[in-house]
Formats: structure tokens, C-alpha cells, sequence
């Protein structure tokens, strides 16, 4: 029996090439949150006051909004394993300069590439991921998200242990960055040779199809309600909600919980019903649960809102970067990047709109503007051409 395009010489066990490609997405995951764990020591140690945090935070996101171009070229020339090995590694170094940072402009330096070469191992470990999932021929981007979110988890919990211990961010990040290093040399052989479509080759600059217009406008749609659902839910919680001290971070809990669940059953969803009808179902889980935690802002209708919340956004970025792979106008890693930079405006923008139409009317009022944007997400996949 021959083996399957991208398939390693060495074996033909897919799922060898799927748990590879999952501890990729894992130690990504653990990187970043092992990072954002420890922002109030990093804040503490440099004496930052919250003007300064928010200036020294959006480095990372400058990072990675300068990648997006090139990440998607880079991998479509050399390949996304030989991009998500150099990079996966680069992340940890960078991962480990930030906890030796002792200024302003040194973590901002860090954070700077930290953000870049995360988005190069975000981009081209979806595209190992497009390629195994064109093994098994059928949906299983979703999980492989579910294990970044898992990861998350994860890294929080280990953070919260140094924390407690009084452990600095130079050790904490290094012992992370020892982990991801091991895992990256025990997996980096199972990788994918060839990047599935990999004879599609694209120009730097490209202007996304139809198609991918819409899923790029999808993906925005969806990181506007995921970024405000990061930076706002707890702020909801105490504002609007106003449980008693111990429950105002519920909200923020739940959300995380079904996102990360959510992922796990959504390959199964996509694969039974099909995409079109998984992302109309998301939009509405979004609108319906923001909706709902609008309307009745008590502790249990807002933790079943947030909830929902969670679901709905679980299967968006996973099932669209999945569709985008599969792009017959140009190669998987560049489009991709199309969908991920669309994408990607969307997480910066929702912030900053809440905090703006709550500065002018109240938060009740950005988070019925987010739901509305939930709801576009399936209002605009039904253009999606049926799977």
C-alpha cells in the first residue's frame, strides 16, 4: 500500500503525523499562556502603571500584525515543517528573553518578536495540521485547537504554582521553553514532509478569492466576539452582573471551558452536518448566549450566556482555517495567512469597540454590538457553497 501525500517514508500511521502535529499546537499554547500568566510579576518587577502595561502589551500584537505578510510567503516557498520547527524554537528563546527583560524597551523588543515568530509557528502548524487532516479526510482542526486551549490551561495552572512559590518569570519561562524544546525534537520527525497542495505555489501579496473573502469576513466576525469575550467578560461580571467577589471571574471560566470542549466535538459536528451548517449554528450560539446575559444579567442566566458564548466561538477560527487549507486559488499556507490577517483585525478591534460604545452608552450596550457580530457569523456563512 502506497502511502498517503505528505505521509513520512518512515511510516504510515496517520495518527503518528496527528499526535506530532498536536504537540506542536500544545507547546505553542503553553508558551503563550506560561507568558500571559505572569504579566502582573512582569508589571510588578518593572514598575509599570497601567498606561505603560497597555503600551508594553501592544508589542506583541505589532509583532504579529508585521508577520502576517511574510509568514504565509515564507511557508509556501520552504514548507511548513521546516518553518514551524525554526520558528517553534525561535518562540522559546523569545519566550525565555522576556523573563530577562529589565526595561521598557527591552520587553517590548521581546515582546515585538515574541509575537512575530508566534504567528510564523501559528501559520505553518495549521498548515501540518491542513495536511493531516487531508489524510484522515475528514474534520480534525478543531481538536487540534481544543489542545492549544487545553495547553492554556495548563500553562495557567503551572503559573499559578510560581506564582504561589515565588518562582521569577527567567525560570518559570526557561523550564517551559526546556519542555517545548524537548517535545519539539521528539516530534519534529513525525512532522509532514509536504504541505498538502504544496504545488500551488503564491505570490507574497495576494488578493484573496471570493471565497476566501468570505471566510476572512467570517474569521473577523468571530475573533471580534472571541478578543471581547478574553478582555471583557470579567469586567461584565462586576459591572453589570454583580456577583459577589468570589464568582466575578465565572463568567470568564465558563467561556473558557466550553471554547476549549467545544473544540473536541466540533471535528465530529463539521464532519456529520457540514461546515456551512456548524458555523451557522456557532453564530447563533454567540448572539443567542451574549443576547441572553444582556437581557437578564443575573449570576445563572449570564454563566448559561457565557456558556454558549463559549460553543459558539469554539468551532469558528478551527473550521474556517480548515476550509481556507483547502483552497484551490493558492497554497494552504498562504491562504491561511489571507483568512488569519482579515481574521486578525477583528481580535484587535472588539476590544477597544466595547470599551468605546460603553464609554458613550454602558457595557450592556457593546456586548448586544458583539452579539450582533456573532449573528453575522452566521448570517454570512450561509453564502458558504455547500460541503
Amino acid at each position: 500500500m502506497e502511502p498517503s501525500p505528505g505521509l513520512n517514508k518512515s511510516t504510515t500511521n496517520p495518527f503518528i503525523h496527528r499526535a506530532a502535529v498536536g504537540s506542536l499546537f500544545f507547546i505553542q499554547g503553553l508558551s503563550f499562556a506560561s507568558w500571559a500568566s505572569r504579566i502582573p510579576t512582569i508589571q510588578q518587577k518593572l514598575e509599570l502603571n497601567e498606561t505603560q502595561l497597555g503600551f508594553v502589551l501592544l508589542a506583541l500584537p505589532v509583532g504579529l500584525l508585521t508577520s502576517l505578510p511574510i509568514s504565509g510567503f515564507l511557508v509556501s516557498k520552504l514548507g511548513s515543517r521546516k518553518i514551524v520547527l525554526i520558528a517553534s524554537v525561535a518562540y522559546s528563546i523569545f519566550l525565555i528573553s522576556i523573563g530577562l527583560t529589565t526595561n521598557i524597551t527591552q520587553i517590548m523588543a521581546a515582546l515585538f518578536f515574541f509575537g512575530l515568530v508566534g504567528n510564523m509557528v501559528n501559520i505553518s502548524v495549521n498548515t501540518q495540521a491542513v495536511g493531516v487532516e487531508a489524510i484522515y479526510k475528514r474534520p480534525i482542526m478543531a481538536s487540534f485547537h481544543g489542545l492549544w486551549s487545553l495547553a492554556g490551561f495548563t500553562g495557567a495552572a503551572i503559573g499559578t504554582f510560581m506564582i504561589a512559590r515565588n518562582i521569577i518569570p527567567f525560570y518559570h519561562f526557561l523550564s517551559a521553553a526546556i519542555i517545548a524544546i524537548i517535545v519539539l525534537a521528539i516530534s519534529a520527525r513525525y512532522t509532514l514532509q509536504e504541505d498538502h497542495n504544496s504545488e500551488n505555489k503564491s505570490k507574497i501579496f495576494v488578493i484573496p478569492d471570493k471565497s476566501l473573502l468570505f471566510l476572512g469576513l467570517i474569521t473577523f466576525s468571530g475573533m471580534i466576539c472571541e478578543g471581547a469575550m478574553f478582555d471583557w467578560s470579567g469586567i461584565y461580571f462586576q459591572k453589570v452582573v454583580r456577583p459577589s467577589k468570589d464568582w466575578i471571574g465565572a463568567g470568564y471560566t465558563a467561556f473558557m471551558l466550553t471554547m476549549a470542549s467545544g473544540r473536541f466535538i466540533a471535528d465530529w459536528f463539521a464532519h456529520k452536518f457540514g461546515l456551512k451548517a456548524t458555523l451557522q449554528l456557532s453564530g447563533t450560539l454567540i448572539a443567542a448566549g451574549l443576547m441572553l446575559a444582556v437581557i437578564f444579567p443575573s449570576l445563572a442566566t449570564a454563566l448559561t450566556g457565557f456558556l454558549l458564548v463559549g460553543f459558539g466561538v469554539s468551532s469558528v477560527v478551527p473550521l474556517v482555517y480548515s476550509s481556507a487549507g483547502r483552497s484551490k486559488a493558492m497554497s494552504p499556507g498562504v491562504a491561511i495567512a489571507a483568512v488569519s490577517t482579515i481574521g486578525f483585525f477583528g481580535f484587535l478591534l472588539g476590544p477597544p469597540l466595547i470599551g468605546f460604545i460603553a464609554g458613550i452608552i454602558n457595557l450592556r450596550a457593546s456586548f448586544t454590538l458583539i452579539a450582533v457580530m456573532g449573528l453575522s457569523v452566521a448570517v454570512l456563512s450561509s453564502f458558504i457553497r455547500k460541503d
